[in-house]
């Protein structure tokens, strides 16, 4: 291909949405909520969720979608993965506060309802709801002609936590450990140059894919079992990974008297979406990252970049390259944790540690950098 191509170039500007997104915060009040009542907020970086006080708990909130990933779901007429797709990118974010999930309700706005559509996705968001442990409480659904084209789902998720156990990443220090849990593919993010590739090139979603789809570390969500052949439709489709199996399961058991390691040992959690890598940045204000044993990406991330002529350091901001969760912990306990996780998860490892030498991400391996998200 002559052309390299970029996530911005596919109609997607990530230093331009962060901007966008600094305006809108800073255009906000302060809440009408005082601190000490419920709904008081409570600071916290990284924005992964947000945490709002009630009694002896708090309450965790996120909100997201599915994104772009739903016109390739559209043209294939294939629901089956979108649910958990919109459960996971939510769920997900509450996890990194340390919040357990408990319930969910979803949005869905189209052009025109059609009942074998929302059935389908009924049915991807019961089997995102058993996968997430958590209870839908209710939605929407809105006709919006001339407003919308096709059909767009998010969500909001609500989790809670004990007053004190939040992680935040205010307590991380240089020699932490981090600790990488395997994506089962692209996610939910970089949908816009996934689809750009496509476009450019010789094949189609329902094509075979030019690569070996096997793996240890995750299954592909089949919906065409008469074929054998896994097609790129399916691999582009496969579900974003929900891991409230393990990291639910890991907190409680740190709050537990079997644990040797604490919730305070739990230094900080990264979801690894649209920016890649850069993520790690929103944990700490002043410390950097060093991953120096990286998972390996999935095969379909080696082919987007060859067939699209995207640079690795673009790949590593865009997409997450194999690695879905971040946990970074206390480097006394490191072995033990990663240990622990590998018994509920396959792939997991140690990728890497907190570094004191700036606030960077730095892919040593690569020779790759990000200083900013």
């Amino acid at each position: 291909m002559a052309d390299k191509m970029d996530y911005a170039s596919a109609g997607v500007d990530i230093d331009l949405e962060g901007s966008a997104v600094a305006s809108l915060i800073s255009s906000l009040g302060r809440s009408v909520r005082q601190t000490g009542t419920p709904g008081a907020p409570v600071d916290l970086p990284g924005g992964f969720g947000g945490l709002i006080e009630f009694g002896d708990h708090l309450l965790a909130l996120a909100t997201d979608g599915v994104g772009s990933k739903l016109q390739i779901a559209s043209m294939l007429n294939q629901w089956a993965g979108v649910g958990i797709d919109c459960m996971a990118m939510n769920v997900n974010d509450l996890l990194c506060v340390g919040a357990e999930p408990i319930a969910f309700v979803d949005y869905v706005a189209v052009p025109k309802p059609d009942p074998e559509v929302h059935a389908a996705l009924g049915a991807s968001l019961a089997e995102a709801c058993r996968l997430a442990r958590v209870t839908l409480a209710g939605g929407e659904t809105a006709s919006l002609p001339g407003i919308v084209t096709e059909l767009d789902l998010s969500g909001t998720a609500l989790g809670y936590l004990k007053k004190g156990e939040a992680i935040t990443g205010e307590h991380l220090q240089s020699g932490d450990v981090l600790i990488g849990l395997p994506s089962s593919g692209i996610h939910s993010n970089g949908y816009s140059l996934v689809r750009r590739i496509m476009e450019h090139s010789s094949m189609q979603y329902t094509d075979a894919a030019p690569f070996d789809c096997n793996s240890s570390t995750r299954e592909i969500l089949r919906f065409n079992k008469t074929n054998e052949n896994v097609s790129l439709g399916e691999v582009f489709l496969n579900p974003t990974r929900i891991y409230c199996d393990p990291i639910v399961d890991l907190i409680k058991y740190a709050q537990s008297n079997e644990s040797e390691f604490s919730v305070q040992d739990l230094r900080g959690i990264c979801h690894v979406t649209g920016g890649g890598l850069s993520n790690l940045l929103r944990l700490h204000d002043s410390l950097g990252w060093e991953i120096s044993n990286p998972l390996t990406p999935h095969p379909e991330f080696t082919w987007l970049a060859e067939s699209g002529g995207v640079d690795t350091w673009e790949m590593y901001r865009t997409f997450n390259m194999g690695c879905g969760m971040i946990i970074a912990v206390n480097h006394q306990y490191a072995e033990s944790i990663c240990a622990w996780l590998q018994v509920k998860m396959a792939g997991i490892q140690i990728i890497g540690h907190v570094v004191d030498n700036g606030r960077k991400v730095v892919h040593s391996p690569l020779g790759i950098e990000y200083t900013h998200y």
